[in-house]
């Protein structure tokens, strides 16, 4: 009996004492796009504002609400539930990046995120594709 009760103290203690994204069973590492490349459609570069308006318009699609207070930066938030998300896209008319910014009640801690944010991530940069190669 008392190796069962020394047993059941020490995993008590060392969950109470785990890093608090050791606790989100569903959490990886934060996800972010690095220079994607913007297609050259039909054989023409497209412009910075043609990229802009993309990305804009991707984000739309997907119920991100983006708005680009500076040139060559989008700033998108993702509102679901309890949960948010707030990223940074800096882009060019060569590539564009996602970056995580800050987020509510998905578990960021020490690099980890809940997973699902990784899956809006992927979604928007596939979004924003579509949209670059059909400007």
């Amino acid at each position: 009996m008392r190796i069962k009760l020394a047993l059941a103290t020490a995993v008590i203690l060392s969950a109470a004492t785990m890093p608090s994204h050791a606790a989100c069973m569903r959490c990886g590492p934060i996800q972010n796009v690095t220079d994607a490349a913007v297609p050259n459609v039909s054989g023409k570069p497209l412009s910075s504002d043609e990229v802009r308006k993309a990305i804009m318009r991707a984000g739309g699609t997907l119920g991100w609400r983006m708005s680009a207070d500076t040139p060559g930066k989008v700033t998108g938030r993702l509102d679901i539930r309890k949960h948010s998300a707030t990223i940074e896209i800096p882009y060019s008319s060569k590539s564009y990046s996602i970056n995580y910014k800050s987020s509510v009640n998905l578990d960021e801690s020490e690099g980890q995120i809940h997973n699902n944010y990784n899956g809006w991530i992927k979604n928007l940069a596939k979004a924003i594709d579509a949209q670059l190669a059909n400007p």
